[in-house]
């Protein structure tokens, strides 16, 4: 096949897996995890039910990957938000913790929801969260800013499993006293 066929095709692809993701979006964000229905997505995004299943073989397949994708741009805005801080260490540290405050905050609790979490992709996510956020805790040692008493990689974890705390955590000043708690305890000491 030609070159442009087949980008062309690639990114038919693409749009469809899109516009089912968005679509599953739209739908948990009206009825919730347990609320959608392969025949609902199929008519939301605007393809047939036949295609759909050219893409996705059950539910399960669809909310795996709509979560995916979720984890992923949770993780760009956590990042992003450290770029966006300017400033120093300690700006581009509270920048991240309220991120992902943020982003953990958005979470249902629902039994669908705990198994979407328990996934690999969820794994890899947190790991690479950790990592980028040991980085920066380490540029605050170097500023001053960041307690130097223990290792970056355990006050990673520290200030993370913090945060968990703020999963489910709708009410926006709770998300903020969690990321204050979290971020005393990584200032240096005295």
């Amino acid at each position: 096949m030609p070159r442009l066929w087949t980008e062309t095709i690639a990114d038919h692809r693409h749009a469809v897996r899109d516009a089912v993701l968005d679509a599953t979006a739209a739908l948990v964000a009206e009825r919730g995890l347990a609320g959608i229905a392969m025949s609902q997505l199929a008519e939301r995004a605007g393809i047939g039910r036949a295609t759909l299943y050219k893409y996705f073989p059950d539910l399960d397949a669809v909310l795996r990957a709509w979560h995916q994708r979720q984890v992923g741009r949770h993780l760009e805005q956590v990042v992003t938000a450290a770029d966006g801080a300017g400033g120093g260490a300690w700006a581009r540290l509270e920048a991240v913790l309220r991120a992902y405050a943020s982003s953990i905050g958005q979470h249902d609790g629902s039994l669908m929801a705990v198994s979407l979490h328990g996934g690999e992709h969820v794994g890899r996510a947190h790991a690479q969260l950790g990592e980028f956020l040991a980085g920066l805790l380490a540029a605050g040692v170097r500023a001053g800013c960041v307690r130097a008493d223990v290792p970056v990689g355990e006050l990673a974890g520290y200030a993370l499993a913090a945060l968990s705390a703020a999963a489910g955590q709708r009410d926006a000043p709770a998300r903020e006293r969690l990321v204050g708690v979290t971020l005393a305890g990584l200032r240096p000491p005295g």
